[in-house]
């Protein structure tokens, strides 16, 4: 009996350590692919809240890409992004998803990668200096010591001046 207990333990152990490798595979392909700008799909993946902290990893990259997932009810066409925008970007769809929020447009947090003022006169940012702001505030919130339920709900750009746009 004490030696079926203890495959079984062995078995769920090792299935669980293979899906978060698996997991943390298909995020590298996914920024691998960004990064190259052979990104071909429009949509962003369908990735799981276990991904976040590999994404987080990447939410200061500067480095320009032109091939990454665009909204289409979007009528701004946005030629290039940073990467580490691109990817905060799908934290948040991560986080809309989970919590099923009514923002969403199929797996889209915002019409655009992008950040925009909260008070007027709105305009939009691209700087690194912004995105440097929101990857703190994404961190910041990861690592808060809030419950799982509770965390997903609470927006990281809460206490930014930014939106996503």
């Amino acid at each position: 009996m004490k030696a079926k207990f203890v495959l079984l333990i062995y078995t769920l152990f090792t299935i669980t350590i293979g899906c978060e490798k698996q997991n943390s595979q298909e995020v590298e392909n996914y920024i691998m692919l960004l990064k190259s700008n052979q990104y071909d799909s429009y949509d962003l993946p369908e990735l799981k809240v276990s991904d976040i902290p590999t994404l987080l990893k990447y939410a200061n990259s500067t480095t320009t890409i032109t091939n990454f997932p665009r909204n289409g009810i979007s009528s701004y066409m946005q030629m290039e992004c940073s990467l580490g925008m691109v990817v905060l970007w799908t934290i948040e769809s991560i986080r809309a998803v989970e919590i099923e929020s009514d923002r969403l447009i199929n797996r889209f947090p915002s019409q655009n990668p992008f950040l925009a003022f909260k008070q007027p006169p709105y305009d939009w940012v691209f700087d690194n200096n912004s995105q440097s702001i929101a990857a703190k505030a994404y961190k910041d919130w990861w690592n808060t010591n809030h419950l799982f339920k509770d965390k997903m709900k609470i927006n990281p750009l809460e206490s930014t001046p930014f939106n996503w746009h």
